[in-house]
Parts: C-alpha cells; structure tokens; sequence
C-alpha cells in the first residue's frame, strides 16, 4: 500500500488562507483545483452552524484509514471498527513469499519490528502482510483523499455511550469518492473450528488484485474487505493531533 503523496514537512493550515499541499509524485490535479475544493467544503459546511468556529487544520504525513462502509454514503454509524496506520504498512510489510523466513521463523517478529499475529493479519494487493492498524480512529477532524476527485472534511466523531462512533464527510463526498481504488486491503481471521489461519494458504497467483476487486479468499480464514482513505491533515484542535513531523506514540516504533 504505498501512496501516490508525497507532502512536504507538515505546516499550519489555515483553512481560510491559501493552501499548498506540497509536491506529489502523481499529482492529484492542481493546487487551485484543491484549493477550490477546500472552500467548497467550508461553505457547504458539514452539519457545522454559521456561528461555529472553522478548524484550523495542520498538514501531516500521509497517514491511511482502513474504512467500512457503504460506497455511496456521506456519513454512517460503525467508524469504532475502523483502522488508522500512522505510516504507509507497505514498505514495512512482508511478501507472503517470505512468510515462512520473515515471519514464522522470527516467532513473528517482521524485519521492521512489529509483531505478527496469525488470528489476525492484513494483506495488502500486491501480497504483503502489514501490520495491523490501529483501532479505532481517533476522534477529530481530518482532511482525506482517495487521490482522484475529491478531499474532503471527514468528522469521526466520538462514541457513544453503546461505544459506537459516528463519521460524516463534507464536501457533497460519497465514501467512495475519498477511496484509493488502487490501495486494497483485507483483514483475515480463522473461521469458526479452525486453528491454522495462515498466510502459507494464500494463493499468491492472485496477486497483484485489480483496482478495485475484492481482496482474494484464503483457506481456512473468514475475509473482511477494507477502503483504503488518505489524511493529509488534521484538525489542530483534535483530542490527540500529531506533531507536525512527528508520528503518533501508538506507531511501534514511536
């Protein structure tokens, strides 16, 4: 899962100012088109009352949700089972044609140091096991993209008192239109009855999987399909906001 952004080293973003989202490999479009955007967003507004304070957001490293969803909604219920790595988990992920020297061998411990867990694993679509993301996402505001289109506002809000959480997208966004349709990912846990729910069980000709199509199936293990969302900022007064340059202290290697 290795994302088309680069951004420069984070800075304040007003959202009332000008923005510049720094330097990509593929550009998304150009920066007027985003900056059009981003007002767009702000006076569309996102369930926000005129006499709301406007966030102030700041850029950050590129960070990756992994989303559940309907395609075509503006805002749900269940954001409390998504995911947030702080880091791109491709580079620091394993081919599964490795799994047997990288990660059995290790008693699980990947070459980059995080710890894998053969009742719960992740699969990216060129056949790297990742690392799991972090559940759930925090509470706040961000600014997300699938790299295509649109960005947009998405508000995570907090859990209730059922511990479900809220998420809503300003914008006129569909979750689908925030989606990196390239990026794909799956979670893979044993199905009921099952001991061995293991990547050597992966049929690695699936690979590289289509923009797009499912995540493939594996032999003994029951499959959940993610979206994959970039953040490029987040809101400064978020509960827990990264440091400008700085990745978050639930990152393993923080």
């Amino acid at each position: 899962m290795i994302t088309h952004l680069e951004l420069n080293n984070a800075i304040p973003i007003p959202l009332r100012a000008r923005l510049r989202i720094g330097t990509a490999r593929r550009p998304m479009n150009s920066v007027l088109l985003m900056v059009g955007l981003l007002i767009t967003l702000l006076a569309l507004g996102q369930s926000v009352q005129a006499t709301e304070e406007i966030p102030t957001f700041q850029r950050v490293p590129t960070q990756f949700i992994a989303a559940l969803g309907n395609a075509d909604a503006t805002s749900g219920t269940g954001a409390e089972s998504w995911g947030l790595w702080r880091r791109d988990p491709g580079p620091r992920g394993v081919w599964l044609t490795n799994y047997e020297v990288q990660l059995k061998a290790t008693g699980g411990v990947a070459p980059a140091q995080w710890k894998f867990d053969i009742k719960d694993w992740w699969l990216d679509e060129n056949g790297l096991i990742m690392e799991k993301p972090v559940f759930p996402v925090p509470a706040g505001k961000y600014i997300v993209t699938g790299d295509r289109e649109k960005i947009a506002m998405l508000t995570v809000y907090p859990k209730d008192e059922n511990g479900a959480q809220r998420w809503e997208l300003g914008n006129d966004a569909k979750l689908y239109d925030v989606t990196h349709l390239p990026c794909r990912t799956a979670r893979y846990t044993p199905t009921a009855g099952v001991t061995s729910c293991s990547p050597a069980n992966a049929p690695k000709a699936a690979f590289k999987v289509t923009p797009g199509a499912p995540m493939p199936l594996v032999e003994g293990c029951i499959k959940q399909d993610y979206a994959v969302l970039f953040i490029i900022a987040e809101a400064v007064d978020n509960p827990a906001p990264v440091e400008p340059g700085k990745i978050a202290q639930t990152d393993p290697e923080s």
